[in-house]
């Protein structure tokens, strides 16, 4: 195995190291997770449930500290930490209750009974992101577990600290050994052998999605299900009828939360024409406001980005010929920071309107009508969140049945609630994670037909 260090992004020094797996690592904890795994499945669905909930009060009991560990390891702000690491507890308890609600049907038929089950898969890897790593852990291995697989969790390499506790509340909580596995490791050796290792029956990841069409295409060898959630070009649509002062004071926590670095970010902002200059005005002070600044700071809205090379990578969007309309702040000093950024697009093929950056920069632009509002918004490769703005209960009605995306906000920007179903259109993804339907997504529906004629 090899070491690795975890950077603080605020600071830039060095708070752990740990060891990456290799294959045989990982092959030896796919190994021990086949092995528990019949085990798991047979327990009683409210044993289950109950070991859930344990694990869901251990997260709890240790809220603060997961929250402090995220705060240093991926530099999100304590106030967004201590909600991710509650969103884990709440997933957790949410999913505790679905074990003894796998029902399955009994379908009429001739000369017998048919009825189905709802059979766990097995092992099931899960590759979790940089960005938010508690709470998209917790979508995969919450109902996973609930529906009676083992898992085996990868964090990102960048930012594996709070899944490596994660995986020892699971133990103290009294979650039988090896039933949920934390494996660190580089994405082509941990994540690649869950695509080709033949125990493992579901792969979970999200990220770019160009690294998820290779999983996909990975994963076809053995028609290994997967769930995809990838990235993202949300749009915000404020139309002339909206309240105006709302839609622009809310607009930048739409999309610099987690300094940009969010899939569902609102990245573009389309204003109709007749208000789009009084929309800028608005928008104007509520960007310089953001307080941008240290992580643990209780006051702290923004804080930097995740690395050195991402905050390269998005520094590339702006171009020379790039229309900057206006700029927040950002600390001096150490620290990987990127200030708010607005810019003006100058046509509908600008990068900045294109391509995901994943950072704190939202293009701004003008639309006509109803009709060119669709359009645009649609305009892209992507399908995964996006907001409507307008007092018309009918219009938000047309416009969000019209956008091609999985989570819809009107006057809001919600997009994700642990008991509601997730997931993208297009390119943004395959299947839903999240909901009353999640541990499903989980299971092979098996049919069983019973002969009553003697």
């Amino acid at each position: 195995m090899t070491t690795s260090q975890v950077i603080n992004p605020a600071t830039e020094k060095v708070v752990a190291t740990f060891e990456s797996a290799d294959v045989a690592a990982t092959d030896a904890a796919i190994e021990r997770a086949h092995r528990a795994a019949p085990g798991w499945r047979d327990m009683a669905p409210g044993d289950r449930a109950r070991l859930l909930r344990r694990f869901a009060e251990a997260v709890d009991a240790d809220l603060e500290n997961l929250a402090r560990l995220e705060v240093a390891n991926a530099g999100h702000t304590i106030g967004n930490a201590r909600w991710e690491a509650g969103n884990v507890r709440d997933v957790l308890h949410y999913s505790a209750g679905l074990p003894e609600r796998l029902l399955g049907s009994q379908i009429p038929v001739a000369g017998g009974i048919d009825i189905t089950f709802h059979e766990p898969l097995g092992v099931v890897g899960i590759i979790v992101p940089w960005n938010f790593p508690m709470p998209i852990a917790a979508w995969g291995f919450g109902p996973a577990l609930a529906a009676g697989n083992t898992v085996v969790l990868k964090p990102a390499e960048l930012t594996p600290l709070t899944a490596l506790r994660l995986g020892e509340l699971a133990l103290a909580a009294g979650l039988p050994e090896h039933v949920f596995q934390v494996v660190s490791g580089r994405g082509s050796v941990v994540g690649q052998r869950f695509v080709t290792h033949p125990a493992v029956r579901k792969v979970v990841f999200t990220g770019s999605t160009e690294v998820g069409k290779q999983i996909m295409a990975g994963c076809a060898e053995q028609v290994k299900r997967v769930t995809l959630e990838l990235g993202g070009k949300s749009a915000n649509i404020v139309f002339a009828d909206a309240d105006l002062d709302k839609a622009a004071a809310t607009a930048p926590y739409a999309v610099f939360d987690n300094a940009g670095q969010d899939c569902c970010a609102r990245s573009r902002i389309l204003v109709q024409r007749s208000v789009f200059d009084r929309f800028l005005e608005l928008l104007e002070p509520a960007v310089r406001g953001v307080r941008v600044g240290d992580p643990a700071d209780e006051a702290t809205e923004m804080g930097p980005l995740i690395s050195a090379a991402h905050r390269e990578r998005v520094a590339g969007f702006l171009e020379p010929s790039t229309k900057v309309a206006f700029t927040g702040t950002r600390p001096e000093g150490p620290g990987f920071w990127f200030p708010p950024t607005v810019v003006l697009p100058a046509g509908p093929t600008d990068r900045v309107l294109t391509e995901e950056v994943f950072g704190p920069v939202v293009a701004v632009l003008p639309f006509t009508d109803e009709a060119d509002a669709i359009r645009i918004a649609n305009d892209s490769e992507y399908g995964l969140s996006g907001s409507i703005w307008t007092s018309d209960v009918g219009r938000a009605l047309r416009v969000t049945r019209a956008v091609e995306a999985g989570n819809l906000s009107v006057n809001s920007h919600s997009s994700v609630r642990y008991w509601t179903p997730f997931g993208g259109f297009k390119q943004s993804g395959l299947g839903r994670e999240l909901g009353p339907d999640a541990a499903r997504a989980f299971t092979e529906t098996k049919n069983v037909f019973i002969a009553t004629d003697q």
